[in-house]
């Protein structure tokens, strides 16, 4: 475990996760804004062996780990802290459709901001969102997270918000 909300228990992925993990990933609805595009099967194996390998670096600093619903054990979706060689980090996160609009991301932000700047020692964390990803907008809004601005982004062709904490 790496740490848990009031419902939910945030874990490392492992290969039993790979069904629930590409039910979500494979889904457009859900990757519309963070790919642009569902993920074939093979795609998420290939990535899910990617981030269980992360694991293991000694200087990694690309964490993504699973979403557990405490009360059924239940594979909800992913949360991730990428951080930067500045000590930054950019948190993620994504949710099987089936489980939106229940508060998990609200509830979740808040214990990730605080895993990243309390054990993970961060000095700033940060957002981007699509402008067009009207939910995770309205979610951000309501965390400690500060609006800083907006901008285009290159690789998606599309125009992010921006929001970040205060430096430590």
């Amino acid at each position: 475990m790496i740490f848990q909300t009031s419902r939910l228990l945030i874990r490392p992925l492992t290969f039993q996760d790979l069904k629930p993990f590409h039910e979500m990933q494979g889904n457009f609805n859900v990757m519309q804004y963070a790919a642009g595009k569902a993920n074939s099967r093979e795609e998420d194996i290939a990535d899910l062996k990617k981030v269980i390998n992360h694991y293991q670096e000694a200087d990694n600093g690309f964490w993504i780990w699973a979403m557990e619903r405490k009360s059924d054990q239940a594979f909800i979706g992913t949360v991730a802290m990428i951080v930067d060689k500045k000590k930054e980090g950019e948190v993620g996160y994504r949710l099987l459709e089936k489980h939106w609009d229940n508060g998990y991301a609200t509830e979740i932000l808040k214990d990730l901001i605080d895993h990243g700047f309390e054990k993970m020692k961060l000095k700033a964390i940060y957002a981007y969102v699509d402008v067009r990803n009207i939910a995770s907008i309205k979610m951000l809004e309501k965390s400690v997270l500060e609006f800083s601005g907006e901008e285009w982004n290159e690789d998606f062709q599309s125009n992010d918000r921006f929001y970040r904490s205060k430096s430590l």
